[in-house]
């Protein structure tokens, strides 16, 4: 029976980061999820990197102050898919006054020490390019920073930074049972793509099973928890690009909520999210026509050409599992965290409630950090000055990134070695290979998709179906005609065989 030090539940945001820092401070650790990385929460969200300038009127100040000083950190360790995006506040004259949003961009501007990106001034809609969209009646506006993030890869990579540093990562493996022993744990885990059905040993559990972080704490049947999760939906749509510039919108809406239109994957505009809690079993969870209504509804508000249902390209939905703070209105609930460590026994078990992805690291290095009278080692926190895997580009320039790869495979399309360079940074190179043409990289899937890509993905970054790679670690669901997930599905099983601890080649193509 394999032993370890800590045995983490959640291939989310949450779980990846502690696995990370926890491998890196030399413990031997095993991340189990049970679907695939970020499948649930993590590839939900509306993709950015921010301060949460909505929080400060919920006086979130503590949370917000974080979430702004984790921004730039993150923005130094992953420069390929986290980047600086201007967003644009129309002032609606029926809603919040312009003094009280002034107010709220000078602290957003302050309270996290910003370094790297520009700080927020008012804008003239009638003469600014932004302006263009808008109905005419939305005549001033406030311009400021935030960055944007590609949620699934960001997991991804925490992930594979983990297990370069020794995290042993088990994908569709669920955790079935916990038992609490004098000194450790006992953890039965169950592969569903092999059917194997193992145990092994764990000095300390870390529960980030996020929307299921109750039902696996309840696998023990003598759990103490002291806090309680509340699930609240959150849903986007996409639709074929509204607008040419580069600007991201944040509309504020009478239920004094908002909703963000951002520019998507080149051709498309991701609008959302909605706020619905919900009581079923997470996972299976779809968005409702009332949501999509919502959103095109609220969008509409601001423009001069309405956005409609029947625009709608794709949806996706998620479950975001708030920790409870009792709050009656579920966009009101704080989107902090809390950690609950349960140390009886000497066998402990901490448990994530809550939290979000911009803090996910500073997260994960408390929880590591809580673990340490426990597990008894010294080694301290070390990611804030750290890369990601591809991350390490010279001076955080992405622009002469890309120059400098456009001369070495000048031979590539550009639009291809562009999604390259913005979804593996430096990696690049080892997706490549030895390739010196658009054939050598493989079988030509559609679009924008090689086999090389393919290859790169099941072997590196846990990669075991067409869905994963087509909507998680890229977006190319997007840009390959219908057909294409259920003909790659089919060339993956023709010639992948995921039985082993690591998946086998059956044949090239």
């Amino acid at each position: 029976m394999n032993s370890y030090d800590v045995v983490v539940i959640g291939g989310g945001v949450n779980g990846a980061g502690i696995a990370r820092d926890a491998a890196g401070r030399g413990l031997k650790v095993l991340l189990c999820e049970k679907d695939d990385l970020a499948q649930h929460t993590s590839s939900a969200s509306t993709k950015l990197v921010h301060g949460g300038l909505r929080y400060l009127e919920h006086y979130d100040f503590m949370l917000v102050r974080h979430a702004l000083m984790e921004r730039e950190v993150l923005l130094r360790a992953a420069p390929h898919i986290i980047w600086p995006l201007r967003f644009i506040l129309p002032h609606h004259k029926a809603l919040r006054p312009k003094w009280l949003i002034r107010l709220g961009l000078f602290m957003y501007d302050h309270l996290g020490g910003r370094k790297l990106l520009p700080s927020s001034h008012g804008v003239d809609l009638s003469t600014h390019v932004s302006g263009g969209l808008l109905k005419n009646e939305y005549t001033h506006g406030f311009e400021y920073s935030d960055c944007w993030v590609q949620d699934a890869r960001l997991v991804t990579l925490n992930v594979m930074d983990a297990a370069k540093r020794g995290c042993e990562v088990l994908v569709r493996t669920q955790v079935t049972d916990i038992i609490r022993g004098d000194g450790q744990w006992t953890v039965n885990i169950s592969n569903s793509l092999s059917g194997e059905q193992s145990s092994v040993t764990a000095r300390a559990i870390v529960n980030a099973s996020g929307p299921w972080v109750e039902k696996t704490l309840n696998l023990d049947e003598d759990h103490d928890s002291h806090y309680a999760v509340r699930l609240v939906k959150g849903s986007h749509v996409v639709v074929p690009k509204l607008f040419d510039h580069p600007y991201t919108y944040i509309f504020q809406n009478a239920d004094n909520r908002i909703l963000f239109a951002v520019p998507y994957e080149n051709d498309f505009t991701l609008l959302g999210t909605t706020d619905v809690e919900i009581q079923a079993e997470p996972g299976s969870e779809k968005i409702e026509q009332s949501e999509i209504d919502y959103i095109c509804n609220n969008a509409s508000e601001y423009l001069k050409v309405p956005v409609s249902a029947d625009q709608v390209v794709w949806t996706y939905t998620g479950v975001r599992p708030l920790y409870d703070d009792a709050s009656e209105n579920a966009s009101k609930v704080t989107r902090d965290y809390k950690l609950d460590l349960d140390t009886r026994k000497g066998a402990p078990v901490l448990s994530v409630y809550g939290g979000k992805i911009t803090t996910y690291r500073k997260l994960a290095e408390q929880a590591v950090d809580m673990l340490k009278p426990e597990l008894d080692f010294v080694a301290g926190a070390w990611t804030a000055p750290t890369h990601l895997p591809g991350g390490d580009i010279p001076d955080a320039n992405y622009d002469g990134f890309v120059a400098t790869a456009t001369a070495q495979y000048s031979w590539m399309d550009a639009s291809v070695l562009n999604d390259y360079c913005r979804n593996y940074g430096t990696c690049i190179d080892q997706l490549i290979g030895e390739a010196t043409s658009m054939q050598e990289l493989g079988h030509h899937f559609a679009g924008p998709l090689y086999e090389a890509e393919v290859h790169y993905l099941i072997c590196n970054e846990w990669a075991r179906s067409a869905e994963d790679i087509l909507w998680r670690r890229s977006k190319k669901g997007l840009h390959t005609p219908a057909g294409t997930e259920e003909l790659l599905q089919e060339w993956i099983e023709a010639h992948y065989d995921f039985s082993g601890a690591t998946p086998v080649l059956r044949v090239a193509s």
